[in-house]
């Protein structure tokens, strides 16, 4: 390739990045119904009927998430108290439609999700200390 074809080629992947990060949406609460559904599906080898119950289950709870995140009354604590209830909530219809196999796998990766967030709010936090008393 000619050197003088380069600094075009850059342009182009400048470009092209550019246009695909203002491409970037939030997704919306039947968005994440969907991945969650699939994701779900595939792990759980989940049938057509079980599939549809937990799409709605999931679609539900988004949607009422995502309220609640809009709620400009909800103090941070509230709306963490409104999360809680929302994912117990969810729990207890997964348990309505899933196998008893299924669920204690669902719930694994749950617990094991959880553990790996707080593990990264506990690196977070040290590095934040360690900052503060190297001032």
């Amino acid at each position: 390739m000619k050197k003088k074809n380069w600094p075009i080629i850059m342009l182009l992947l400048l470009t092209v990045f550019s246009a695909r990060a203002q491409q970037k949406t939030k997704w919306d609460a039947a968005d994440k119904a969907d991945k969650m559904s699939d994701k779900l599906y595939r792990e759980l080898d989940l049938t057509k009927e079980q599939n549809k119950k937990i799409h709605d289950i999931n679609e539900d709870i988004s949607r009422r998430r995502e309220a609640a995140k809009k709620d400009t009354s909800l103090k941070a604590r509230d709306l963490m108290k409104v999360r809680q209830t929302l994912d117990a909530e969810r729990s207890n219809r997964f348990k309505t439609v899933l196998t008893p196999a299924q669920y204690k796998k669902w719930n694994d990766w749950e617990l094991k999700k959880k553990e790996q967030l707080e593990a990264k709010m506990d690196r977070k936090q040290d590095k934040r200390q360690a900052r503060k008393a190297n001032r």
